[in-house]
């Protein structure tokens, strides 16, 4: 072959020489490409979305302390939605579905070929032959472990979903994409929408302090009985001492304290006066008992009332007798300086005197016992107040000991009940349905699943123009393979440039083509078209 050679030629003469070879890849390519939408299984794809709208960010530490400040919600980042992508691609979660979904005798989908020859026990207890005389032998002679769990057909499934699983964060958003892969559409869309109801609980339970129902009904009973029995306590405590409410009573009684100690003080300044009039009453009667005849009568003037209170009143009595007594020693002394001291009417004078001195005394003396009874009823009224005193001060200690007390199992009670609102509150929202779907969580499902109406694969639009092209190419690629290691003489320019002698004469064949003898569109015509 020469550079001057027509390269469009040299292609036509080698595909034409070799039409059969061409015309049969060709024609089984097209007949695989035909054939393989109808021979392959057809698997339907089952696309969600899920939107992360924040990381959440819990304000308490429900080992520790429990809390009233809400939680804080922050932007995620591009770790958050690696981990929210990890989550739902866990093979943890994708096998609780899956055991959710059989346990409820929803899930058939068969394991793949190779799994259900080699995977797949028989039944139960019993391993697959190709497993169990080749695969095991070969793991023991490599040195790994046999594992006998991947001989049960959950590991199966579970291997089977996550090979058609797909899970990726679309770039540059905060939005999660799930792809599955399921022969059965409508057990692939349940499959893909439970395991988007188990990803937001467990996703609740990840990453929130929240723990499990049975522990918050067990804390709140708890607290429930500790509060009752404080209450109990404080309850018993003011039933000893007689009180409903000690601090209004400690006010009441130190009122009272502060009404005696005044009135205590205003009996004792009583006490201490009267006893100081009584002596010098007392010395004053003494004096006038033993006083002569033209003495005066007493230097005191008698007084009755309340004297603190601003109020006197004088005892007519004792002034009368007082005035007359006065009268009676001024007369005889004026009459001494007439008559004699002997004479009659003298006499009579003196004897006058002396009975009004004696009723004077007498009437003072009793006063002076009407004092003293009065001073002995004031120190009684002062005992009897002192008495009050201490007895209000006995109990305003008991009711402070008693308050002290019952602050205590106050600040106890509320805290308690501040354990047990949250705990009740806890236990409450981790029973409703808007926790269990999600409702609470910061992620949302963005786009639902839901049941495909055509076949993702396989697709004959696109299977049967690439298999058909594919054959064209692949026939016209092991033609020139074939003439590349043919070694044969092909035409009369081969001769003289391989073998450097002239060309004398061509024969060219002249046996007529026959034609093909058979219909048109009929299957012997196909065949004889393909042989020729």
């Amino acid at each position: 072959m020469n550079s001057k050679e027509n390269y469009v030629h040299e292609f036509f003469r080698v595909l034409f020489a070799n039409r059969q070879m061409v015309k049969r890849v060709f024609l089984l390519f097209a007949l695989t490409a035909l054939l393989l939408p109808l021979l392959l299984k057809q698997t339907f794809e089952i696309n969600a979305e899920v939107i992360v709208q924040s990381k959440k960010l819990s304000q308490s530490d429900s080992n520790s302390s429990l809390s009233q400040e809400s939680d804080k919600f922050v932007p995620p980042t591009l770790s958050d939605m690696e981990t929210e992508s990890n989550i739902l691609r866990s093979p943890t979660l994708i096998r609780e579905t899956i055991t959710q979904l059989r346990d409820e005798g929803r899930y058939n989908i068969p394991p793949s070929l190779l799994n259900r020859f080699v995977l797949t026990p028989l039944r139960e207890g019993v391993i697959h032959p190709l497993r169990e005389r080749v695969i095991n032998p070969l793991r023991s002679w490599v040195g790994l472990d046999v594992d006998p769990v991947r001989d049960n057909p959950l590991d199966a499934l579970t291997e089977d979903a996550i090979k058609h699983l797909k899970v990726e964060t679309l770039p540059g958003s905060n939005v999660v994409s799930v792809n599955y892969a399921s022969p059965d559409p409508a057990l692939g869309t349940l499959f893909v929408q439970r395991l988007l109801d188990n990803y937001l609980r467990n996703r609740q339970d990840l990453q929130s302090n929240e723990l499990p129902e049975t522990f918050y009904e067990q804390k709140k009973q708890h607290y429930q009985t500790r509060i009752s029995d404080l209450e109990q306590r404080r309850l018993g405590m003011l039933e000893h001492i007689g009180s409903a409410d000690p601090r209004e009573e400690i006010t009441f009684r130190l009122n009272a304290i502060n009404t005696e100690e005044q009135a205590l003080n205003q009996y004792g300044d009583r006490l201490l006066q009267g006893s100081q009039w009584l002596a010098y009453l007392k010395t004053s009667l003494a004096t006038a008992r033993s006083a002569n005849l033209r003495d005066y009568a007493f230097p005191y003037t008698f007084t009755s009332g309340n004297n603190n209170e601003g109020v006197s009143f004088e005892d007519r009595e004792v002034k009368l007798l007082g005035d007359q007594l006065t009268n009676q020693v001024l007369t005889y002394g004026n009459d001494l300086s007439v008559f004699q001291a002997d004479s009659e009417q003298m006499l009579l004078q003196r004897e006058q005197i002396g009975k009004t001195r004696q009723q004077f005394l007498k009437v003072v003396a009793n006063r002076v016992q009407e004092r003293e009874k009065d001073l002995a009823v004031i120190q009684g009224v002062i005992e009897q107040k002192t008495q009050r005193i201490a007895e209000y001060k006995t109990r305003v200690h008991q009711l402070q000991q008693t308050q002290s007390q019952s602050r205590q199992l106050d600040t106890e009670i509320e805290a308690l009940h501040k354990a047990f609102f949250t705990y009740t509150q806890r236990y409450e929202e981790s029973r409703g349905e808007r926790q269990l779907n999600g409702d609470q969580s910061n992620a949302r499902i963005l786009s639902a699943p839901y049941e495909p109406t055509e076949p993702a694969f396989p697709k004959p639009g696109l299977i049967i123009p690439f298999g058909l092209l594919t054959g064209l190419l692949l026939a016209v690629a092991l033609v020139y393979m074939r003439e590349f290691f043919d070694r044969r003489f092909k035409h009369p320019a081969q001769l003289t440039q391989q073998l450097d002698l002239p060309v004398l004469l061509v024969l060219n064949d002249q046996t007529p083509t026959l034609a093909n003898p058979y219909r048109r569109w009929s299957l012997p015509r196909l065949v004889h078209w393909v042989r020729n």
